[in-house]
């Protein structure tokens, strides 16, 4: 009777740790430092890749053909941005400047593809993402509709500050009163005069940089 080999058990695979693989470089990846005010893509440039921001602010903007400027998002940590590169789009349809000095990874698109068919944790995590910045873009437009200035405003303020999320900012990197204008859509004028009301009922502070204290909720919320 031949001796029984000892069995060989499969080799178990290495969990995927999604927070490990946003905040490091590797194959098909790399992390970008991005100082105040530096482009990391522009509107026309080739849509190759999928960016995550590790640490940071970044602004996205479109440009009309007049030359008019509009600011579509102000993204933070834990944020994607040029996702388009997964719907085939050829080139970016806005504009990624950092709004402070910014951390941010870059993956190539057939190792995002791949990720998300292979990973369920990453693909949880990129689904979730999208699903609330649909919601995001749907609040943003029933806004614009429906509220005033001043409430849009407000509410811009509050979500730069990430209130309602785990770890709410709430002293803002450094923002114009015209990008706060183009957001909420409305003068520079009207901004300046908002911004010191807030102040004047405490809603906001200047301390070496901008705060928003929850107490601007309240205006939000008033009907």
């Amino acid at each position: 009777m031949r001796p029984r080999k000892p069995s060989v058990e499969p080799t178990k695979r290495r969990r995927f740790d999604v927070a490990e693989y946003l905040e490091t470089a590797g194959p098909a990846r790399e992390v970008v430092l991005y100082r105040r005010g530096a482009i990391a893509f522009s509107q026309g440039d080739p849509c190759n890749d999928v960016r995550y921001i590790q640490k940071g602010a970044i602004k996205l903007s479109v440009l009309s053909r007049t030359g008019k400027e509009a600011v579509i998002a102000m993204l933070g940590p834990g944020d994607f941005f040029g996702e388009g590169a997964l719907a085939g789009q050829s080139v970016r349809m806005e504009t990624a400047t950092a709004v402070e000095s910014s951390s941010v990874l870059v993956i190539q698109k057939e190792a995002m593809v791949r990720l998300l068919h292979e990973e369920s944790a990453f693909s949880d995590r990129f689904i979730s993402h999208m699903l609330i910045r649909t919601i995001r873009i749907e609040a943003d437009l029933v806004d614009q509709l429906f509220n005033s200035s001043e409430k849009r405003l407000a509410r811009t303020l509050l979500l730069l500050a990430r209130y309602g999320q785990t770890n709410p900012q709430q002293t803002l990197p450094k923002i114009s009163q015209e990008t706060l204008a183009e957001m909420v859509g409305t003068t520079r004028s009207r901004v300046n005069f908002f911004m010191n009301k807030f102040r004047k009922l405490g809603f906001i502070e200047y301390n070496g940089g901008l705060k928003i204290n929850s107490a601007l909720l309240s205006l939000v919320l008033h009907d």
